[in-house]
C-alpha cells in the first residue's frame, strides 16, 4: 500500500521511530496521541500467559480518560515476571512525562519473540523523539512500525456522513502467525473521529471483534499478547449514544467493515500462505456448534496441508467434522460444496463429483468450503488459509 492512503482521523496523532529493538533498521516503535475527552475501549487476550504490557493496559483502561498508546515491535515482553511488569509501566510513565499526562492515561502494547526481556534504556531513549514527530498523517507509517513477522503492511478506511459531517474511521493491524480466536492473536487500532458515548463503544468493539478477528485462524495458536483497541476521538459531530439511531447503524457498519478486512488482511498474510478460504456452516442448530465444526475443518492440519497441495482430499473435511463433537450428528443428512461443486451428499461421495473439478476449486487462491450440517437453520463462517513449507522454515527461524 502507497503512503499516506488512510485519512487523518481528527483528534489522533500518531509518530514512527527506530528504537532498534532488533538487529534491523526500520521504525519499531509507535506512539499514538489521544484528543482529550476521547472514549478509548479494548478487548485483549485471554492466553493465561497474558503479557506485563496487556495487564497493566488492562489496569489502566478500567480508570478512563485514556490519552496515549504506546506499542513496540521485536519484543512480546511476556513471560517477564515482575521486571517486565515494570518495564511497561516506566515505559507508561515516560510517554506521560513526554506529553504531560499521567502514566494511568497510556495503553502499552508489545509484539515480538516471548520470554526476553525489553531493551528498556532503547524504548526511553526513543519515546521523547516519538513525542515531538506526533501528526495526523502518520497511519501508514505506523502500520509499518508494528510489523513483525507480517509481509506487508495492513490498514483500512472507511468515511461515512454523520448529521452532515464527514466522520472518517481509520484502522492497521499486525499478525500473520500465532493466529487462533480467543481475541484474535493480533494487534489492532482502529480510530474514528465521531464522538460516542463508552457505553456504546464498550459494546460495538466487542461486536467488531466478533464479526472479524473471533473468525480467523491461520495456525489454531493465541498469543500472549493480542489486543484489539477501538478510539472514538469526539473531535466531530455530535455525541452518538441511541444504538438504534440511523447515524449510529450507519457508522456501526462501516466500522465493523474496517474490522473485517484488517482480519481477512490478516489470513491473507498468514506465516507462508497461498490460500485464502472461508469456511461456512449451515443448517446447525446453534451458532457455538456451527463455530465449532467450521473451526475445526479450518485448523485441521491435514485440512490445511491438503490446501497447500490443492488436493481435495474430502475424506479431511468429513474427518475433522466428525471431530467436532456436534452432539448426535446425523452424518447421513451432511453435504460438503466447494465453492458450487458439491463433493459430499448425503455423508457420502456426490454421485455427480469429479476429481477434476475438485482439484480446480482448491487450486484457486481463493475459494469457499461449505458444510451443510442439515439440523437446523444457523449458518456461521470463518477465514482460514493453507499451512505451507514456508511455514514450517519462518517458525523455525523465527529467533536466528
Amino acid at each position: 500500500m502507497p503512503q499516506n492512503t488512510l485519512p487523518q482521523v481528527p483528534g489522533i496523532r500518531l509518530a514512527s521511530v527506530p528504537a532498534n529493538i532488533k538487529n534491523w533498521q526500520r521504525d519499531d516503535l509507535l506512539l499514538i496521541e489521544i484528543h482529550a475527552g476521547a472514549s478509548v475501549s479494548a478487548t485483549f487476550t485471554r492466553n493465561a500467559f497474558c503479557a506485563a504490557p496487556v495487564t497493566v493496559a488492562r489496569e489502566h483502561i478500567r480508570n478512563g480518560n485514556i490519552r496515549a498508546l504506546l506499542i513496540n515491535a521485536g519484543n512480546a515482553n511476556a513471560a517477564t515476571g515482575e521486571r517486565g511488569l515494570s518495564d511497561a509501566r516506566a515505559c507508561c510513565a515516560a510517554v506521560a512525562e513526554a506529553l504531560n499526562i499521567n502514566a494511568s492515561q497510556v495503553l502499552p502494547f508489545s509484539t515480538g519473540v516471548i520470554g526476553e526481556h525489553l531493551p528498556l534504556q532503547k524504548l526511553l531513549d526513543a519515546i521523547p523523539a516519538a513525542a515531538t514527530e506526533l501528526a495526523g498523517d502518520g497511519w501508514d507509517r505506523a502500520a509499518r512500525a508494528i510489523m513483525t513477522t507480517d509481509t506487508r503492511p495492513k490498514s483500512a478506511s472507511r468515511t461515512v456522513e454523520i448529521a452532515g459531517e464527514q466522520i472518517r474511521i481509520a484502522g492497521i493491524a499486525k499478525g500473520a502467525g500465532m493466529i487462533q480466536p480467543n481475541m484474535a492473536t493480533m494487534l489492532a487500532y482502529v480510530a474514528t473521529d465521531a464522538a460516542i458515548a463508552q457505553p456504546l463503544l464498550d459494546q460495538l468493539v466487542k461486536e467488531a471483534v466478533n464479526a472479524s478477528f473471533n473468525r480467523i485462524s491461520v495456525d489454531g495458536d493465541t498469543s500472549t499478547n493480542d489486543a484489539c483497541v477501538l478510539i472514538a476521538s469526539g473531535a466531530t459531530g455530535p455525541q452518538l449514544g441511541d444504538v438504534n439511531s440511523v447515524e449510529y447503524l450507519r457508522l456501526r457498519d462501516a466500522i465493523i467493515e474496517v474490522h473485517i478486512e484488517l482480519a481477512q488482511a490478516i489470513v491473507r498474510d498468514g506465516e507462508g500462505a497461498t490460500k485464502f478460504v472461508t469456511v461456512q456452516v449451515r443448517g446447525a442448530r446453534h451458532s457455538e456448534e456451527a463455530m465449532k465444526v467450521a473451526f475445526e475443518v479450518g485448523e485441521s492440519p491435514l485440512v490445511k496441508t491438503a490446501l497447500y497441495a490443492s488436493d481435495p482430499n474430502w475424506g479431511r473435511l468429513v474427518m475433522a467434522i466428525g471431530n467436532a463433537g456436534v452432539e448426535q450428528l446425523e452424518t447421513e443428512k451432511v453435504n460438503i460444496y466447494l465453492d458450487d461443486v458439491q463433493v459430499v451428499e448425503a455423508g457420502g461421495r456426490a454421485s455427480a463429483y469429479t476429481e477434476e473439478a475438485g482439484e480446480q476449486v482448491f487450486s484457486r487462491p481463493e475459494f469457499t468450503i461449505t458444510v451443510d450440517l442439515g439440523r437446523g437453520d444457523i449458518d456461521e463462517y470463518i477465514w482460514t488459509c493453507d499451512f505451507s513449507h514456508e511455514y514450517v522454515t519462518i517458525n523455525a527461524e523465527y529467533r536466528t
